[in-house]
């Protein structure tokens, strides 16, 4: 039986390993440093999910303004679950840096009114 290289994709670049490699420094350098496929600035869409409550679009916007001052609350789209449980809020943010977006995530997500992030 013969080995063959393993292949595997870390931060969409494949990186073929064969069973000679013992350096982890090629993997290492690229998951320090991937790059970005986005050109900053960029219109960026964040849809936010959350149960229909009070005060949660609210909420939510002075979240994305706290990290995107520009952004423009009536634009925000918003979209019921079927059966009225859930609110999805769009927000699109002209997106300045990927460490911004990075912030920007965290934020919602720590937001007690937030269910989910995408």
């Amino acid at each position: 039986m013969t080995l063959q290289p393993r292949r595997s994709v870390h931060f969409g670049k494949a990186i073929t390993l064969s069973k000679h490699d013992t350096d982890p420094a090629p993997l290492a350098a690229s998951a320090t440093a991937p790059e970005s496929l986005l050109d900053y600035p960029a219109p960026f869409p964040i849809k936010v999910m959350g149960l229909t409550q009070p005060g949660f679009a609210q909420a939510v916007v002075a979240v994305v303004q706290r990290h995107a001052p520009e952004f423009d609350a009536g634009t925000v789209e918003m979209r019921s679950s079927r059966e009225g449980k859930y609110l999805s809020l769009t927000a699109t943010v002209t997106a300045q840096s990927r460490e911004q977006l990075d912030a920007l995530y965290k934020d919602l997500c720590d937001h007690p009114m937030v269910v989910m992030v995408l």
